[in-house]
């Protein structure tokens, strides 16, 4: 059963309507002391919840209703239902405990969505959760391209087990490197929507001149130079998964324009003011700090909440060393084959300097360092020596008079002088100083931006 709370009859009889033709039973009723009544006498499956009951709109009553819903039912998800110029309120009910929030009017397709995706994770919660094993992993779910076994690794595929088959959106946290875009290719593969498609859009390389051209798209002569029509990423993504890497780098104006058509999943192409549907699941990534960014007022609250209903951390390599041996032993047979070489192998001494080593560039780092060690040295049979050598040569290291100098700096000032550093070394070579801090050349030119390096 779906409790419905509103004191608006036909925003009742409506809700009631779409439930039941959706195949849920309905309760509604109009207020506060009438939903403590059901409450008590039975739990439903969720609840949707407005935000306002009286001539207020200050949403203190849904509030509170809210935290006495939490006392009595605390494992039923409630979904707000609130005007768009009432966001901040459901901002407050999520931090409250509310599961999301729906904008009226709202979308009769999302907001199912919106209610199934709850029900499948409240259900998920309540079974008991048991991390699954490799061999296990591999039997019952796409995993084919992530490499490891390590517990670190195998905590993240089970999560990603439970909440693919769902429609919740899915934010990936972790460093660069750690393979953030594979988790999210492989919860789109293991996904309701394995055969539509899979978009990836990396919004730290999209300007904010053309961001809605890019996301929404344009018709010909929408602006000087649009000589033809452009498909925007989400239509492209119907259907199917979208997944925005780097989304803590969005410009706040953006990010604006972007919680629109997540809230209601409608937008419109440059050009053309009729607003266009769409049907996407959510997934974007990030290896900053989010939560600090909205207390910095630079990332929206309202859009942290909207893209973080399920938060996936990635470990950095350094938490992960059982895997390193299993990743190298990959990197090196996908580099062999490639290039039509013979297959090579790793003497003992090899694995052990492997496995004790940094990593700041995680995966990606270790990938750089195998392919190039193999490409370099030619041999068969790698050892130690010959990937010492090879990251020496790509190692940044400060020099000795300036060493002293970066006692009390702050970390984006060591970040910025670690760069400099690099361009210096490599004479401003991009890809090599891009491999020897870890980091892809879409990142290496994001910071030079952020730091005015030219």
């Amino acid at each position: 059963m779906i409790l419905i709370i509103d004191d608006d009859s036909a925003v009742r009889s409506s809700l009631t309507f779409l439930l039941k033709r959706a195949g849920y039973e309905a309760t509604a009723v109009s207020g506060p002391e009438e939903a403590l009544e059901v409450l008590r006498a039975a739990r439903p499956q969720l609840i949707l919840m407005d935000m306002n009951f009286s001539l207020s709109t200050t949403g203190e009553e849904g509030i509170q209703l809210l935290k006495q819903v939490k006392i009595f039912q605390p494992d039923v998800p409630v979904i707000l239902i609130t005007a768009w110029g009432s966001i901040s309120l459901a901002v407050n009910g999520m931090q409250a405990g509310a599961f999301d929030f729906v904008t009226k009017p709202w979308n009769n397709l999302v907001l199912l969505n919106t209610i199934r995706t709850a029900i499948e994770i409240s259900e998920q919660k309540q079974q008991k959760q048991v991390t699954l094993n490799r061999t296990e992993a591999d039997h019952k779910f796409h995993f084919d391209k992530i490499v490891g076994k390590s517990p670190a690794l195998m905590e993240v595929l089970s999560t990603v087990s439970r909440i693919a088959p769902t429609n919740a959106s899915v934010l990936i946290t972790g460093e660069s490197g750690t393979g953030k875009e594979l988790i999210a290719e492989a919860i789109h593969t293991n996904s309701r929507r394995p055969d539509a498609p899979f978009v990836k859009v990396n919004l730290g390389g999209v300007s904010q001149s053309l961001f809605e051209s890019e996301m929404f798209g344009h018709k010909k002569g929408a602006f000087t130079d649009a000589f033809l029509d452009r498909t925007g990423r989400f239509e492209m993504a119907d259907k199917g998964t979208i997944f925005l890497d780097e989304i803590g780098d969005l410009d706040l104006s953006c990010q604006v324009k972007l919680l629109r058509v997540l809230q209601d999943q409608t937008f419109e192409v440059l050009g053309d003011s009729r607003p266009r549907k769409v049907d996407v699941r959510v997934v974007s990534a990030t290896n900053r700090d989010l939560r600090q960014m909205v207390i910095d007022r630079s990332f929206r609250e309202d859009l942290f909440y909207r893209i973080n209903l399920i938060t996936i951390h990635l470990p950095p390599l350094r938490e992960r060393r059982e895997d390193i041996a299993l990743l190298a032993a990959y990197f090196a047979d996908k580099q062999t084959q490639q290039n039509g070489m013979s297959p090579v192998r790793f003497s003992s001494d090899a694995l052990v300097f492997l496995e004790k080593l940094p990593y700041p560039g995680n995966i990606r780092e270790l990938k750089n360092l195998v392919e190039r060690t193999i490409l370099v040295s030619g041999k068969e049979v790698l050892k130690a020596a010959d990937f010492e050598q090879q990251y020496q040569q790509t190692m940044v290291v400060p020099p000795a008079a300036t060493t002293n100098s970066l006692e009390g700096l702050t970390l984006e000032e060591l970040e910025k002088e670690s760069i400099l550093q690099a361009l210096r070394k490599y004479d401003g070579n991009l890809s090599h100083v891009a491999t020897a801090l870890g980091i892809s050349r879409a990142a290496l030119y994001r910071r030079l931006e952020k730091y005015n390096i030219n």
